[in-house]
């Protein structure tokens, strides 16, 4: 099985030092840029450099479908992830407006839907198969076909790095996968599955108690599942196992992950579970409105950029939040000292 080599940062070390100095002495009062000097330092760490900066950024969205889709969870039928992965190779998707928006490139994986598509530049076709099963009559995937998708998003991700990327911005797209992630946040955290679950893409009441019920059986039916590798493959998705991949190793090649909204973060959660070192090398894009993801964040200690309500997915809070990426590292290597400037450190 895939592993990765993953190094924690050195919060304390010289470089460390350095960076924060060279924040502190920037023509500001000291701590007055707030979390951009936080994103600023990380970066510099990744990195290993005094002068970070973005290079080749790469937007990924993993869209796969899910078997679960067809028990009535979600307030879309699963024809939509194929729907959704077209409008998204056509341009017209929320995330292709935001990507022109800041000019980055975007690239739809099709880790498992339930379509065959046509070659298109900007499709990676990296299928296991046409989707999960039905978690109510058994696993979602195979652990090899979930071990499978781990390795392919790392690969997916070595192909980037090779290519001059430094920096990744990372989200999905599925019928269906808010409940997958919300019965893996359960699994991983123990907290109870009304706390994990919320309405995904826009369900009403009713349609959140029938989502509840539904999990809660999927529940009973793996009881006994237990180990985390297993847990993805029983109530995971393609998707979220690709993500995994591409989390980890994008962490052992340290580069920069932009970690969308609340699958995403679940993923984030799933690889941490094995490598808590993964989490140095993710910056949190935003607190969604999705149920479980406020709580998630805390539990990661991780303190997202936005809260914007955003539950749209598809890299779609990544990309809003990449322009505070940039100002961060521009501060930092554009910025004048003290020195430079002329200014008294009184200021």
């Amino acid at each position: 099985m895939l592993t990765f080599d993953i190094q924690p940062l050195d919060r304390h070390g010289a470089l460390s030092q350095q960076l924060q100095a060279k924040i502190d002495n920037k023509t500001k009062p000291l701590g007055s840029l707030g979390r951009l000097e936080a994103v600023a330092l990380q970066i510099g760490l990744i990195q290993n450099s005094l002068k970070p900066r973005t290079e080749k950024p790469q937007v990924l969205v993993f869209a796969a479908d899910h078997g679960l889709a067809q028990a009535g969870i979600s307030a879309y039928p699963a024809e939509v992830t194929r729907q959704m992965v077209g409008n998204f190779l056509n341009g017209g998707a929320a995330i292709n407006v935001f990507c022109r928006q800041h000019q980055l490139p975007l690239w739809v994986v099709d880790a498992g839907v339930n379509h065959d598509f046509a070659p298109h530049p900007r499709l990676i076709e990296a299928k296991i198969k046409h989707g999960t099963a039905n978690m109510l009559h058994q696993a979602a995937m195979r652990v090899e076909e979930c071990q499978d998708a781990i390795e392919r998003g790392a690969a997916i991700v070595r192909q980037f790095q090779q290519q001059g990327c430094n920096t990744l911005l990372l989200g999905e797209m599925g019928i269906g996968n808010t409940a997958a992630a919300s019965l893996l946040l359960h699994k991983l955290t123990d907290w109870p599955l009304a706390d994990c679950v919320g309405k995904g893409a826009g369900l009403d009441d009713a349609g959140l108690q029938r989502k509840q019920r539904i999990l809660q059986q999927v529940l009973q039916y793996h009881a006994h599942v237990t180990e985390p590798l297993a847990v993805l493959a029983t109530f995971g998705g393609l998707e979220l196992a690709m993500l995994v991949g591409a989390y980890g190793q994008a962490a052992e090649l340290r580069m920069v992950c932009v970690v969308d909204g609340f699958i995403a973060s679940v993923a984030v959660l799933v690889a941490a579970k094995r490598y808590p070192a993964v989490l140095d090398y993710c910056l949190f894009a935003h607190q969604s409105a999705e149920r479980g993801h406020q709580a998630l964040l805390r539990h990661l200690n991780a303190n997202p950029l936005l809260s914007l309500d955003l539950r749209l997915g598809e890299a779609s809070g990544a990309v809003l939040a990449y322009p505070l990426l940039q100002a961060a590292l521009l501060f930092l290597t554009e910025m004048h000292s003290f020195e430079q400037a002329g200014v008294s450190h009184q200021f």
